[in-house]
């Protein structure tokens, strides 16, 4: 049995439009940050091998969203990565963060330009400070999808991201992307970690800003 409602098309209402307000365990991290130590663990043909990188993220609320009855708040945003003291970009990534107050939903979507995307998903109580998301490859919810390329050479089976919400106001992730990569029998843990900390305010999504 189904835990949907039978009306697929209603849309809730009265809505609340400041997103702000609502994002549960996301607000936090509503904002622009900025790490400068993270680690990153990656696969090379001699074994794995550890770089340090600096991050900005940029999480911004955007307006609820909608599937008919179902109500999601959520954060849009761009990280961007580069080797200490280059100018290259070592990491480019884009997506959502979203929450689902009526069932405790966090998801996160990640899409990067080497043809690569996911979804993850995990539970999350309003006030949590810590949670974990999970997308696994197969899947037709919450999986990988990657290019061909990728598919063949490092297959994405699954990853995993948990993230820390600090007492001192920054707040930390911790990801495991699991790799099937041709010619080795064990899988690979491809792993980054880095702890972000605030250099400014998130800006209300357009409705929040329209009724002030």
């Amino acid at each position: 049995m189904s835990d949907f409602p039978k009306d697929i098309y209603t849309e809730p209402h009265p809505m609340d439009v400041d997103t702000l307000a609502n994002l549960g365990p996301l607000r936090a991290m509503a904002g622009i940050w900025e790490g400068q130590r993270g680690l990153d663990v990656k696969p090379k043909a001699e074994g794995p091998k550890k770089q340090a990188f600096h991050e900005r993220i940029e999480l911004q609320p955007i307006d609820p969203q909608t599937n008919g009855p179902q109500l999601l708040y959520g954060l849009r945003y761009h990280t961007h990565v580069t080797k200490p003291d280059q100018v290259k970009t070592y990491h480019d990534q884009v997506g959502y963060w979203l929450w689902e107050p009526a069932t405790g939903a966090v998801i996160h979507t990640l899409t990067i330009p080497r043809g690569q995307v996911a979804m993850a998903a995990g539970q999350a109580a309003a006030d949590a400070t810590e949670f974990e998301l999970v997308a696994t490859h197969g899947l037709e919810t919450y999986g990988i999808c990657s290019a061909p390329f990728l598919q063949h050479a490092f297959k994405t089976t699954e990853f995993r991201i948990k993230v820390t919400i600090n007492a001192d106001g920054t707040w930390s992730y911790d990801e495991d992307t699991v790799l099937q990569i041709l010619g080795r029998d064990e899988p690979f843990h491809h792993t980054d970690r880095n702890t972000l900390h605030k250099v400014a305010e998130p800006t209300p999504n357009p409705l929040a800003r329209a009724k002030a």
